[in-house]
């Protein structure tokens, strides 16, 4: 029974791959799918340029207004909470109405988001601004375009090569909003965030296809898809129930949840255990993002078309692992900055092949909504970790999160070791 139901999804698989490559190896096709993705990621790039400008200025934004550090906290769990809600639900949305739809979506809340913003001059005013974040979700959108568009071998390449656009986002956002709200002062760098978001929804309506999915023979995946609700959660558990799904899933979760933990608690380690001041501490974040770009859209891209996609997961754990260990270890500012470069790589490398193969085990109908649910791992960590991440740090210190790196990313390594993680072995290119 099991062994015939294995056959008819292998043989379905098939014919989704088979679908795509017919669809997509056009030459008129592929010369228009790769403008869509490019255009794809110069909006992406300008969409976080005007996220890491606001990220930048709302601590001195809440200060001003008198909000201490426990309300910003609740600020800042507020907008993870609604991230979190948001991110299933805006891959469905994708999936029934259309990549266009759903980016034209975030990035009109985007627009809403930093005009309430900058007319916040209140508190309430400011946690009303967060409300438009639970549909801004401009990351997972390019990647249900980048996914629609590009074959199985293509996409761990093509979704890496998103890193340069969100290490451009952390350093020009970084550094134009702190110039600009300096010069002009702390809401300018709203406005020209609203103007922005406007041009991007402009770009989108007018050159971003309506459907980007291709043309499949799974008709009664779509049938499904298009007749259940938006907000169905049994389609999005149905979703993590799918053969291999679950088990990449929560290794994606748990390898860089220590992580996530040590980096929402970063400003106050650098403040605290390194002695940074705030200057210095934003060199080391920008030193950050161009690890990022670099790994992302330069190295993953030679590692996929060479090694397979559970050796790259198994190569990622294993980093983590000895990035833990040298975390629990470090005592200054050099050690960490020679620390972030296998940190990075083993964040970068697991999130880009994990969300691959998640792609990869959903009908091309249902990419939208596997994504969606990738996305909300970010908000998690965000909504959870200022909680754990500070229980950790005063308790036990900086190294507490290197041990559970360590600790959490040996199992996982043992865990994959000894079971078939993913279910098939192919190489991600």
């Amino acid at each position: 029974m099991n062994e015939g139901a294995s056959s008819g999804g292998e043989k379905q698989e098939l014919k989704f791959k088979s679908a795509i490559s017919q669809d997509q190896n056009k030459p008129e096709n592929m010369i228009q799918r790769q403008q869509v993705i490019r255009l794809t990621y110069l909006i992406t790039a300008m969409d976080l340029t005007c996220l890491f400008m606001q990220i930048g200025i709302i601590p001195y934004l809440a200060k001003s207004l008198g909000l201490d550090s426990v309300g910003f906290g609740y600020l800042q769990t507020t907008f993870g909470i609604l991230q979190l809600l948001g991110g299933p639900i805006f891959g469905r949305f994708a999936d029934q109405f259309g990549t266009r739809a759903a980016l034209t979506l975030s990035y009109l809340s985007g627009s809403a988001f930093f005009l309430l913003l900058s007319v916040s001059t209140s508190v309430p005013l400011l946690f009303l601004s967060r409300i438009p974040s639970v549909f801004m979700h401009g990351l997972p959108g390019a990647q249900m375009v980048i996914t629609d568009l590009t074959t199985p071998a293509e996409r761990a390449d093509a979704l890496g090569k998103l890193g340069l656009c969100f290490g451009i986002g952390v350093i020009v956002g970084s550094s134009l909003g702190g110039t600009l709200s300096t010069k002009f002062g702390t809401y300018f760098p709203s406005y020209l965030a609203v103007v922005a978001s406007l041009i991007s929804a402009m770009i989108v309506m007018t050159c971003i296809p309506a459907h980007t999915k291709p043309k499949s023979e799974g008709q009664a995946t779509q049938q499904r898809t298009s007749q259940s609700s938006v907000f169905s959660l049994k389609e999005i558990l149905r979703l993590l129930k799918l053969p291999g799904v679950k088990e990449v899933f929560l290794i994606k979760v748990l390898s860089g949840l220590p992580t996530g933990l040590f980096l929402i608690m970063f400003s106050i380690i650098s403040m605290n255990f390194f002695g940074l001041e705030a200057a210095q501490t934003g060199y080391l974040m920008s030193y950050f993002g161009v690890l990022q770009m670099v790994v992302q859209g330069l190295v993953i891209g030679r590692l996929t078309s060479r090694f397979t996609e559970r050796t790259l997961i198994m190569l990622s754990v294993f980093v983590f692992s000895g990035v833990g260990l040298a975390m629990a270890l470090m005592t200054n500012v050099f050690h960490y900055c020679i620390i972030a470069l296998p940190m990075v790589f083993a964040l970068c490398t697991m999130g880009i092949i994990t969300d691959s193969i998640l792609t990869k085990s959903v009908p091309p109908s249902e990419t939208g909504a596997m994504l969606g649910i990738c996305a909300s791992v970010p908000p998690l960590t965000r909504t959870v970790g200022p909680t754990l991440g500070g229980i950790l740090y005063k308790m036990f210190g900086v190294s507490a999160f290197g041990y559970l790196q360590l600790v959490v990313n040996m199992a996982l390594f043992l865990y994959i070791f000894k079971n078939k993680v993913p279910q098939k072995e192919e190489k991600a290119q």
